[in-house]
């Protein structure tokens, strides 16, 4: 039997069969999810053997954090910002896994754990965040929905409100740079978008985890799945018509960032944060998901694979 396309009903389920081969011999943006970490710290250090170097070895995420004298919320968010490197996924699968020698480097660029925690460590809510500014909560509040400072990441409340976290370092640093927004009448810009009901913190936090997403792999085809992940599902359709690329890509699309929710109703507010809403945004992330494919299509074309290689 034949599609209207002329490909035979086979030769999809081969092609299909081709597209899973490719993308489990690929590096998964799952393995290197910052809260999959190894739960058995007293599991000995793996390694690979390799045939033109010593042995690597490699340490699960407990192992690591502790390496680092960090908690794991600390250490998940340290891989999250690209302080902490993953390793390659173990050839037989698991968790994250970390090489020592990363951890070493860590440690040397960074002193002692007492200054890696103080630049990991967070603070939840208008309130804790506008005391670090110096401020009031609703000064804070509106220096926030206007973008001037980008969540880190979020929580949802037992009253399913959404709960955004900042890095204290970043509102430091942003006390010390904008000295004029902390005081005075706030800009026109600010009072127009707030007279608007306008709240950029979604999308500035959609803008940071996404970069943060792309800037951990070269692989065209995660990439694409990065960016494929905060789109609508109408707009991946239509810039993946092919079934067999969309398997790739939601089998590559990262795992929620650490921290999201588990329960249900919790979940389900979280989930909204996750796409993008606003046209100009989809707009955007649209057009660097069509330059993605286009470069993964051209690397499956000089490779013969389809999928990450």
């Amino acid at each position: 039997m034949r599609t209207r396309s002329g490909r035979s009903a086979r030769g999809d389920a081969a092609l299909t069969g081709a597209v899973f081969k490719a993308v489990a011999a690929g590096a998964h943006m799952t393995a290197d999810a910052p809260g999959a970490v190894r739960t058995d710290a007293s599991a000995p250090a793996r390694a690979d053997a390799s045939a033109e170097g010593p042995v690597e070895p490699w340490w699960g995420g407990v192992r690591a954090a502790a390496a680092l004298g960090l908690s794991r919320t600390e250490f998940a968010r340290a891989v999250q910002l690209g302080i902490v490197r993953v390793g390659p996924p173990a050839p037989a699968g698991g968790g994250a896994r970390y090489a020592r020698a990363e951890l070493d480097r860590v440690r040397a660029a960074e002193g002692p754990p007492e200054a890696l925690r103080e630049r990991l460590a967070t603070v939840a809510g208008a309130e804790a965040a506008a005391a670090v500014l110096k401020v009031g909560p609703s000064r804070f509040t509106r220096l926030a929905r206007c973008g001037h400072v980008v969540p880190v990441g979020y929580r949802i409340n037992r009253y399913r409100a959404v709960v955004w976290l900042y890095l204290a370092a970043e509102l430091r640093e942003f006390a010390a740079r904008e000295p004029e927004l902390l005081r005075g009448v706030a800009p026109a810009a600010d009072r127009e978008l707030m007279a608007a009901r306008g709240d950029l913190r979604p999308r500035t936090w959609r803008g940071r985890h996404v970069g943060l997403l792309l800037r951990r792999t070269a692989d065209p085809w995660e990439r694409a799945a990065v960016l494929a992940s905060v789109l609508p599902e109408d707009e991946v359709r239509e810039a993946a018509p092919d079934p067999a690329e969309r398997i790739v890509l939601a089998a590559l699309a990262p795992p929620p960032p650490y921290g999201h929710p588990q329960v249900p109703v919790a979940a389900a507010v979280a989930q909204g944060l996750l796409k993008a809403l606003p046209p100009e945004e989809v707009r955007r992330y649209r057009g660097d998901l069509d330059l993605a494919l286009r470069g993964a299509r051209g690397q499956s074309k000089s490779t013969g694979d389809r999928g990450p290689t």
